[in-house]
Protein backbone atom coordinates (compact mmCIF):
# COMPACT_ATOMS: atom_id res chain seq x y z
CA UNK A 1 0.00 0.00 0.00
CA UNK A 2 1.69 3.48 -0.88
CA UNK A 3 1.97 6.13 1.69
CA UNK A 4 -0.17 8.66 2.83
CA UNK A 5 2.13 11.22 2.52
CA UNK A 6 3.29 10.97 -1.09
CA UNK A 7 1.68 14.09 -3.55
CA UNK A 8 -0.63 12.29 -5.15
CA UNK A 9 -3.35 9.69 -3.97
CA UNK A 10 -5.71 7.53 -5.16
CA UNK A 11 -8.67 9.40 -4.14
CA UNK A 12 -6.67 12.14 -6.41
CA UNK A 13 -6.78 10.06 -9.64
CA UNK A 14 -10.63 9.10 -9.10
CA UNK A 15 -10.91 12.16 -9.08
CA UNK A 16 -9.62 13.11 -11.86
CA UNK A 17 -11.45 10.39 -13.94
CA UNK A 18 -14.40 12.17 -13.45
CA UNK A 19 -13.18 15.20 -14.47
CA UNK A 20 -11.95 13.82 -17.45
CA UNK A 21 -15.52 11.60 -18.18
CA UNK A 22 -16.53 12.35 -21.60
CA UNK A 23 -13.32 14.22 -22.46
CA UNK A 24 -10.79 11.85 -22.50
CA UNK A 25 -10.78 8.34 -24.14
CA UNK A 26 -10.93 5.03 -22.52
CA UNK A 27 -8.13 3.81 -24.95
CA UNK A 28 -8.20 -0.44 -26.25
CA UNK A 29 -6.37 -2.86 -24.03
CA UNK A 30 -5.04 -5.00 -27.16
CA UNK A 31 -3.85 -8.90 -26.60
CA UNK A 32 -0.71 -9.39 -28.48
CA UNK A 33 -0.19 -12.45 -29.80
CA UNK A 34 3.40 -12.03 -31.27
CA UNK A 35 4.46 -10.23 -28.37
CA UNK A 36 3.46 -12.77 -25.62
CA UNK A 37 5.74 -15.63 -27.64
CA UNK A 38 8.65 -13.07 -27.08
CA UNK A 39 8.03 -12.83 -23.45
CA UNK A 40 6.58 -16.22 -22.95
CA UNK A 41 3.25 -15.52 -20.90
CA UNK A 42 0.02 -13.06 -22.29
CA UNK A 43 1.16 -9.96 -22.97
CA UNK A 44 -1.16 -7.07 -23.44
CA UNK A 45 -0.52 -3.58 -25.38
CA UNK A 46 -2.38 -0.03 -23.93
CA UNK A 47 -2.68 1.96 -26.56
CA UNK A 48 -2.41 5.52 -25.72
CA UNK A 49 -1.33 6.08 -29.17
CA UNK A 50 -4.60 6.17 -29.89
CA UNK A 51 -6.26 8.75 -27.31
CA UNK A 52 -7.20 11.95 -28.20
CA UNK A 53 -4.11 14.26 -29.39
CA UNK A 54 -2.14 10.87 -30.13
CA UNK A 55 -0.73 10.39 -26.75
CA UNK A 56 -1.47 10.41 -22.89
CA UNK A 57 -0.64 13.76 -22.36
CA UNK A 58 -4.17 15.04 -22.53
CA UNK A 59 -5.26 13.61 -19.72
CA UNK A 60 -2.78 15.01 -17.23
CA UNK A 61 -3.21 18.73 -19.12
CA UNK A 62 -7.26 18.90 -19.45
CA UNK A 63 -7.19 17.69 -15.37
CA UNK A 64 -4.38 20.60 -14.45
CA UNK A 65 -6.46 23.61 -16.69
CA UNK A 66 -10.13 21.98 -15.72
CA UNK A 67 -8.79 23.21 -12.31
CA UNK A 68 -7.72 26.54 -12.87
CA UNK A 69 -9.46 29.85 -11.51
CA UNK A 70 -11.08 32.12 -13.89
CA UNK A 71 -8.73 34.58 -13.32
CA UNK A 72 -6.18 32.23 -14.34
CA UNK A 73 -7.80 31.23 -17.34
CA UNK A 74 -8.12 34.75 -18.11
CA UNK A 75 -4.23 34.93 -17.92
CA UNK A 76 -3.79 32.09 -20.42
CA UNK A 77 -1.44 29.24 -20.21
CA UNK A 78 2.54 28.73 -21.38
CA UNK A 79 4.13 24.93 -21.59
CA UNK A 80 7.15 23.62 -23.08
CA UNK A 81 7.39 20.51 -24.90
CA UNK A 82 8.76 18.31 -27.67
CA UNK A 83 5.37 17.32 -28.99
CA UNK A 84 3.12 15.30 -26.99
CA UNK A 85 2.14 17.88 -23.95
CA UNK A 86 2.56 20.38 -26.29
CA UNK A 87 -0.93 18.70 -28.12
CA UNK A 88 -2.30 18.31 -25.02
CA UNK A 89 -2.32 21.51 -23.55
CA UNK A 90 -3.06 23.15 -26.81
CA UNK A 91 -6.05 20.63 -27.46
CA UNK A 92 -7.06 21.01 -23.44
CA UNK A 93 -6.96 25.17 -24.10
CA UNK A 94 -8.92 24.92 -26.71
CA UNK A 95 -12.05 22.90 -25.30
CA UNK A 96 -11.41 24.69 -22.00
CA UNK A 97 -11.17 28.24 -24.28
CA UNK A 98 -7.91 29.37 -22.67
CA UNK A 99 -5.24 31.19 -24.52
CA UNK A 100 -1.98 29.15 -24.99
CA UNK A 101 1.89 29.76 -25.51
CA UNK A 102 3.59 26.73 -26.41
CA UNK A 103 7.88 26.97 -26.58
CA UNK A 104 8.90 23.66 -28.34
CA UNK A 105 12.97 22.60 -29.52
CA UNK A 106 14.00 23.34 -33.16
CA UNK A 107 14.23 19.68 -33.57
CA UNK A 108 10.59 19.11 -33.18
CA UNK A 109 8.65 16.42 -35.48
CA UNK A 110 6.77 18.55 -37.54
CA UNK A 111 3.60 16.70 -37.54
CA UNK A 112 3.74 17.48 -33.56
CA UNK A 113 4.11 21.67 -34.55
CA UNK A 114 1.61 21.80 -37.33
CA UNK A 115 -0.84 19.18 -34.46
CA UNK A 116 0.05 21.83 -31.95
CA UNK A 117 -1.02 24.74 -33.71
CA UNK A 118 -3.59 23.46 -35.21
CA UNK A 119 -5.67 23.51 -32.33
CA UNK A 120 -4.69 26.86 -31.64
CA UNK A 121 -2.04 27.88 -29.82
CA UNK A 122 0.79 30.15 -30.33
CA UNK A 123 4.10 27.89 -30.83
CA UNK A 124 7.67 29.41 -30.53
CA UNK A 125 10.49 27.19 -31.21
CA UNK A 126 14.21 27.83 -29.56
CA UNK A 127 17.03 25.50 -28.35
CA UNK A 128 17.72 21.64 -28.83
CA UNK A 129 16.05 19.93 -25.89
CA UNK A 130 12.88 20.07 -23.19
CA UNK A 131 14.69 21.45 -20.31
CA UNK A 132 16.16 24.50 -22.95
CA UNK A 133 12.18 25.10 -23.62
CA UNK A 134 11.30 25.24 -19.99
CA UNK A 135 13.70 27.51 -18.97
CA UNK A 136 12.01 29.98 -21.61
CA UNK A 137 8.67 28.85 -20.64
CA UNK A 138 9.54 30.02 -16.73
CA UNK A 139 10.64 33.43 -17.70
CA UNK A 140 7.46 33.90 -20.30
CA UNK A 141 5.34 32.97 -17.11
CA UNK A 142 7.11 35.69 -15.32
CA UNK A 143 6.40 38.41 -17.95
CA UNK A 144 3.07 37.70 -18.50
CA UNK A 145 1.88 36.03 -16.19
CA UNK A 146 0.35 33.12 -17.71
CA UNK A 147 -0.03 29.62 -15.95
CA UNK A 148 3.05 27.33 -16.22
CA UNK A 149 1.19 23.96 -17.53
CA UNK A 150 4.71 21.65 -16.31
CA UNK A 151 4.67 18.39 -18.83
CA UNK A 152 5.01 16.28 -15.78
CA UNK A 153 6.25 18.04 -12.46
CA UNK A 154 2.77 18.79 -10.59
CA UNK A 155 -0.19 17.21 -9.01
CA UNK A 156 -2.79 17.09 -11.26
CA UNK A 157 -1.24 15.87 -14.40
CA UNK A 158 0.24 12.86 -12.12
CA UNK A 159 -3.24 12.46 -11.28
CA UNK A 160 -4.97 12.83 -14.88
CA UNK A 161 -1.86 10.67 -15.91
CA UNK A 162 -3.19 7.96 -13.39
CA UNK A 163 -6.38 7.46 -14.59
CA UNK A 164 -4.79 5.40 -17.38
CA UNK A 165 -3.38 3.14 -14.75
CA UNK A 166 -7.78 2.78 -13.75
CA UNK A 167 -8.32 1.50 -16.95
CA UNK A 168 -5.24 -1.11 -17.01
CA UNK A 169 -6.91 -2.96 -13.90
CA UNK A 170 -10.19 -2.86 -15.28
CA UNK A 171 -9.17 -4.24 -18.59
CA UNK A 172 -6.85 -6.70 -17.15
CA UNK A 173 -7.92 -7.58 -13.98
CA UNK A 174 -5.49 -10.41 -13.25
CA UNK A 175 -2.28 -8.04 -14.54
CA UNK A 176 0.84 -9.01 -12.75
CA UNK A 177 3.47 -6.64 -14.85
CA UNK A 178 2.84 -3.19 -16.06
CA UNK A 179 5.60 -1.66 -17.89
CA UNK A 180 5.66 2.03 -18.79
CA UNK A 181 8.03 4.50 -21.21
CA UNK A 182 9.21 7.02 -19.01
CA UNK A 183 10.70 10.37 -19.44
CA UNK A 184 9.91 12.60 -16.71
CA UNK A 185 7.95 10.36 -14.98
CA UNK A 186 4.45 11.70 -14.79
CA UNK A 187 3.39 8.85 -16.40
CA UNK A 188 4.75 6.34 -14.77
CA UNK A 189 4.28 7.97 -11.27
CA UNK A 190 -0.08 7.96 -12.25
CA UNK A 191 -0.25 4.46 -13.08
CA UNK A 192 2.44 3.41 -9.85
CA UNK A 193 -0.32 5.80 -7.56
CA UNK A 194 -3.67 3.91 -9.64
CA UNK A 195 -2.20 0.25 -9.23
CA UNK A 196 0.33 0.05 -6.26
CA UNK A 197 -3.16 1.59 -3.75
CA UNK A 198 -5.53 -0.95 -5.08
CA UNK A 199 -3.26 -3.85 -6.35
CA UNK A 200 0.29 -3.61 -4.28
CA UNK A 201 1.13 -7.10 -5.90
CA UNK A 202 1.50 -5.73 -9.38
CA UNK A 203 4.97 -4.79 -10.38
CA UNK A 204 5.30 -1.43 -11.85
CA UNK A 205 8.61 -0.87 -14.30
CA UNK A 206 9.29 2.16 -15.91
CA UNK A 207 11.87 1.95 -19.05
CA UNK A 208 14.50 4.51 -20.40
CA UNK A 209 16.62 5.10 -23.34
CA UNK A 210 19.58 4.75 -22.10
CA UNK A 211 21.17 7.63 -23.64
CA UNK A 212 18.44 9.79 -21.80
CA UNK A 213 18.04 7.64 -18.48
CA UNK A 214 18.23 10.44 -15.74
CA UNK A 215 15.81 8.09 -13.36
CA UNK A 216 18.69 5.64 -12.34
CA UNK A 217 21.13 7.88 -11.72
CA UNK A 218 18.83 10.05 -9.76
CA UNK A 219 16.85 6.81 -8.09
CA UNK A 220 21.31 6.35 -6.66
CA UNK A 221 21.81 9.37 -5.61
CA UNK A 222 18.06 9.88 -3.87
CA UNK A 223 17.18 12.89 -5.13
CA UNK A 224 16.39 14.19 -8.47
CA UNK A 225 19.76 15.08 -11.22
CA UNK A 226 20.47 15.27 -13.71
CA UNK A 227 21.02 13.32 -16.78
CA UNK A 228 23.69 15.55 -18.84
CA UNK A 229 23.68 15.48 -22.68
CA UNK A 230 21.66 13.52 -23.74
CA UNK A 231 21.05 11.69 -27.37
CA UNK A 232 18.26 9.34 -28.34
CA UNK A 233 15.35 8.98 -31.22
CA UNK A 234 13.27 9.05 -28.05
CA UNK A 235 12.59 12.67 -28.29
CA UNK A 236 9.05 12.69 -26.11
CA UNK A 237 11.11 10.92 -22.96
CA UNK A 238 14.35 12.88 -23.68
CA UNK A 239 13.80 14.90 -20.05
CA UNK A 240 16.93 15.63 -18.37
CA UNK A 241 16.38 15.50 -15.06
CA UNK A 242 13.05 13.73 -12.99
CA UNK A 243 10.29 15.87 -11.47
CA UNK A 244 10.25 16.43 -7.92
CA UNK A 245 6.59 15.20 -7.78
CA UNK A 246 6.58 12.27 -10.10
CA UNK A 247 9.92 11.45 -8.15
CA UNK A 248 8.74 11.05 -4.71
CA UNK A 249 6.53 8.73 -6.32
CA UNK A 250 8.74 6.43 -8.43
CA UNK A 251 11.36 6.26 -5.57
CA UNK A 252 8.87 4.41 -3.22
CA UNK A 253 5.99 2.61 -5.43
CA UNK A 254 7.50 1.98 -9.04
CA UNK A 255 9.34 -1.73 -8.55
CA UNK A 256 12.07 -1.05 -11.21
CA UNK A 257 13.47 1.18 -13.69
CA UNK A 258 15.18 -0.50 -16.76
CA UNK A 259 17.17 1.21 -20.25
CA UNK A 260 17.02 0.03 -23.54
CA UNK A 261 19.16 1.11 -26.60
CA UNK A 262 18.70 2.72 -29.65
CA UNK A 263 18.41 -0.38 -31.84
CA UNK A 264 16.06 -1.96 -29.57
CA UNK A 265 13.66 1.30 -29.68
CA UNK A 266 13.92 1.31 -33.50
CA UNK A 267 13.15 -2.89 -33.14
CA UNK A 268 10.24 -2.14 -31.18
CA UNK A 269 8.65 0.37 -33.57
CA UNK A 270 9.48 -1.93 -36.62
CA UNK A 271 7.84 -4.82 -34.25
CA UNK A 272 4.43 -3.03 -33.45
CA UNK A 273 4.23 -2.10 -37.30
CA UNK A 274 4.54 -5.74 -38.78
CA UNK A 275 2.89 -7.62 -35.79
CA UNK A 276 0.48 -5.28 -34.54
CA UNK A 277 -0.10 -2.92 -37.01
CA UNK A 278 0.16 -0.04 -34.68
CA UNK A 279 2.16 2.94 -34.97
CA UNK A 280 4.05 4.04 -32.23
CA UNK A 281 6.76 6.88 -31.91
CA UNK A 282 10.06 5.64 -30.07
CA UNK A 283 9.16 7.23 -26.53
CA UNK A 284 5.97 5.56 -26.65
CA UNK A 285 7.30 2.46 -28.00
CA UNK A 286 9.67 1.78 -25.18
CA UNK A 287 8.19 -0.32 -23.11
CA UNK A 288 7.78 -2.84 -25.91
CA UNK A 289 11.57 -2.22 -26.98
CA UNK A 290 12.06 -3.35 -23.03
CA UNK A 291 10.29 -6.64 -23.63
CA UNK A 292 11.70 -6.94 -26.97
CA UNK A 293 15.16 -6.99 -25.22
CA UNK A 294 14.15 -9.06 -22.00
CA UNK A 295 13.15 -11.94 -23.46
CA UNK A 296 11.37 -14.98 -22.24
CA UNK A 297 10.92 -15.40 -18.25
CA UNK A 298 12.00 -11.69 -17.72
CA UNK A 299 8.34 -11.04 -16.03
CA UNK A 300 5.42 -12.65 -14.48
CA UNK A 301 2.24 -12.21 -16.51
CA UNK A 302 0.14 -11.31 -17.67
CA UNK A 303 2.17 -8.41 -18.65
CA UNK A 304 0.31 -4.77 -19.91
CA UNK A 305 3.34 -2.25 -22.16
CA UNK A 306 1.85 0.54 -22.70
CA UNK A 307 2.23 2.29 -25.61
CA UNK A 308 2.54 5.86 -24.09
CA UNK A 309 2.10 8.15 -27.99
CA UNK A 310 2.00 7.49 -31.29
CA UNK A 311 2.78 10.92 -32.92
CA UNK A 312 5.88 10.61 -35.23
CA UNK A 313 6.90 12.39 -38.73
CA UNK A 314 6.90 10.39 -41.51
CA UNK A 315 10.37 10.92 -42.28
CA UNK A 316 11.74 9.90 -38.85
CA UNK A 317 9.71 6.48 -39.41
CA UNK A 318 11.20 6.00 -42.39
CA UNK A 319 14.83 5.79 -41.35
CA UNK A 320 13.44 4.42 -38.12
CA UNK A 321 12.22 1.38 -40.06
CA UNK A 322 15.75 1.44 -42.09
CA UNK A 323 17.39 1.25 -38.82
CA UNK A 324 14.87 -1.38 -37.24
CA UNK A 325 15.88 -3.76 -40.68
CA UNK A 326 19.43 -3.53 -40.21
CA UNK A 327 19.05 -3.99 -36.44
CA UNK A 328 17.30 -6.99 -37.10
CA UNK A 329 19.42 -8.18 -39.81
CA UNK A 330 17.41 -7.29 -42.55
CA UNK A 331 18.88 -4.63 -44.62
CA UNK A 332 22.68 -4.56 -45.29
CA UNK A 333 24.80 -1.07 -46.11
CA UNK A 334 28.27 -1.35 -47.22
CA UNK A 335 31.03 -0.31 -49.93
CA UNK A 336 33.28 -2.82 -51.70
CA UNK A 337 36.27 -1.62 -53.75
CA UNK A 338 36.98 -3.69 -56.88
CA UNK A 339 38.78 -3.08 -60.53
CA UNK A 340 37.65 -0.36 -62.34
CA UNK A 341 37.51 -3.02 -65.48
CA UNK A 342 34.03 -3.99 -67.39
CA UNK A 343 32.57 -6.35 -65.55
CA UNK A 344 33.29 -5.59 -62.74
CA UNK A 345 29.97 -4.60 -60.52
CA UNK A 346 28.42 -7.78 -62.76
CA UNK A 347 30.49 -9.76 -61.12
CA UNK A 348 30.02 -8.43 -58.06
CA UNK A 349 26.11 -8.44 -58.15
CA UNK A 350 26.06 -11.80 -59.44
CA UNK A 351 28.03 -12.89 -55.91
CA UNK A 352 24.86 -10.69 -54.26
CA UNK A 353 22.20 -12.78 -56.45
CA UNK A 354 23.92 -16.39 -56.01
CA UNK A 355 23.71 -15.15 -51.98
CA UNK A 356 19.68 -14.63 -52.53
CA UNK A 357 19.75 -11.09 -51.46
CA UNK A 358 18.03 -8.21 -52.59
CA UNK A 359 19.59 -4.97 -53.70
CA UNK A 360 17.47 -1.72 -53.12
CA UNK A 361 20.36 0.60 -54.37
CA UNK A 362 24.02 1.15 -55.94
CA UNK A 363 26.56 3.62 -56.08
CA UNK A 364 29.39 4.24 -58.41
CA UNK A 365 32.60 6.03 -56.85
CA UNK A 366 35.34 6.62 -58.95
CA UNK A 367 37.07 9.60 -57.98
CA UNK A 368 38.73 9.97 -54.22
CA UNK A 369 41.91 10.28 -52.46
CA UNK A 370 41.82 6.91 -50.71
CA UNK A 371 41.51 5.31 -54.25
CA UNK A 372 44.03 4.18 -56.75
CA UNK A 373 43.06 4.97 -60.54
CA UNK A 374 42.83 1.43 -61.63
CA UNK A 375 39.85 0.94 -58.70
CA UNK A 376 35.91 2.32 -58.24
CA UNK A 377 33.87 2.17 -54.69
CA UNK A 378 30.76 0.75 -55.32
CA UNK A 379 28.00 1.72 -52.68
CA UNK A 380 25.04 -1.00 -52.00
CA UNK A 381 21.53 -1.49 -49.54
CA UNK A 382 20.92 -4.46 -49.53
CA UNK A 383 17.72 -6.47 -48.17
CA UNK A 384 17.88 -9.70 -46.80
CA UNK A 385 16.59 -11.91 -44.77
CA UNK A 386 17.56 -11.63 -40.89
CA UNK A 387 20.75 -12.21 -39.12
CA UNK A 388 21.72 -15.20 -40.20
CA UNK A 389 21.13 -14.91 -44.05
CA UNK A 390 23.18 -11.42 -43.77
CA UNK A 391 26.26 -13.11 -41.75
CA UNK A 392 25.71 -15.78 -45.19
CA UNK A 393 25.74 -12.81 -47.58
CA UNK A 394 29.03 -11.62 -46.28
CA UNK A 395 30.37 -14.71 -46.09
CA UNK A 396 29.63 -15.12 -49.61
CA UNK A 397 30.91 -12.09 -50.48
CA UNK A 398 34.31 -12.67 -49.37
CA UNK A 399 34.76 -16.13 -50.56
CA UNK A 400 34.65 -14.82 -54.28
CA UNK A 401 37.36 -12.18 -52.60
CA UNK A 402 34.94 -8.94 -52.19
CA UNK A 403 35.80 -6.95 -48.75
CA UNK A 404 32.89 -5.55 -47.85
CA UNK A 405 33.46 -1.79 -45.16
CA UNK A 406 30.26 -1.02 -43.68
CA UNK A 407 29.73 1.95 -42.46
Amino acid sequence: MASTTLPVSLDDVLAARELLSGTVEATPLEFSRALSSRTGVDTWLKCENLQRAGSFKIRGAYTRMSRLSDEEKERGVVCASAGNHAQGVALAAQLLDIRATVFMPLGAPIPKLLATRGYGATVEQLGETIDDCLVRAKEFEQETGAVLIHPFDHQDIVAGAGTCGLEILEQCPDVKTIVVSTGGGGLLAGIATAVKNQRPDVRVVGVQAEKAAAYPLSLRAGHPVPFGKMSTMADGIAVGCPGEVPYAIVSELVDQIETVSEETLSRSLLFLLERAKLVSEPAGGAAVARLLEAGEGAYDGPIVAVLSGGNIDPLLLLRIIRHGLSAAGRYLQFRVRVPDSPGSLAGLLETLAGADANVLEVEHVRTGTSLRVDEVEIGLQVETKGAPHKEAVVAAMRERGYEPIFD
